[in-house]
């Protein structure tokens, strides 16, 4: 027994508002995995300016202060391995969002292929690797380290003495 506005809809139909509820499901999930990759960028940013301003403040004043200058530079290596820690984390959640990002991309195409028509959206190519604003996050993740690194091993550690 139905009644009236609680009418049991066709299976054919059922199974289409299904795959159209589970398609637009993985294209909010695209759209907050893109948006995610900025989250994480603006937090890497905010907190490694935190903590290389620590360590140039720690530098500047550490004799003013009277520190040694042995715990000075544990102190500015210390906080250069904690910037390091927080852009390996930085790198994994995005490296993992793109690899999301994929799986949600093929899931996608897989829906549009049964329901639209194979030729409806090409799949995403991992060899396009060079046009994702990802890969670009992370090598300016991975440079700024670098180079903090560097900043520290040639001007910053031998000025401590």
């Amino acid at each position: 027994m139905t009644t009236q506005g609680n009418r049991t809809p066709e299976p054919g139909v059922l199974r289409h508002e299904i795959v159209l509820e589970r398609y637009r499901y993985i294209l909010q999930q695209i759209h907050a995995i893109n948006e995610n990759v900025y989250r994480f960028l603006a937090l890497y940013q905010a907190i490694a300016t935190a903590l290389v301003g620590g360590a140039l403040a720690l530098f500047v004043g550490y004799r003013k202060w009277g520190i040694e200058a042995s715990v000075a530079q544990g102190g500015v290596i210390g906080l250069l391995s904690l910037t390091s820690v927080v852009a390996a984390f930085t790198v994994l959640l995005i490296v993992v969002g793109a690899f999301s990002w994929l799986d949600y991309r093929n899931e996608e195409c897989d829906i549009a292929e049964e329901f639209v028509g194979a030729d409806f959206r090409e799949r995403p190519r991992p060899g396009n690797l060079l046009r994702w604003y990802e890969t670009y996050v992370v090598l300016f993740i991975v440079v700024s380290l670098a180079t903090m690194w560097m900043f520290a091993a040639v001007f910053v550690l031998p000025a401590m003495k």
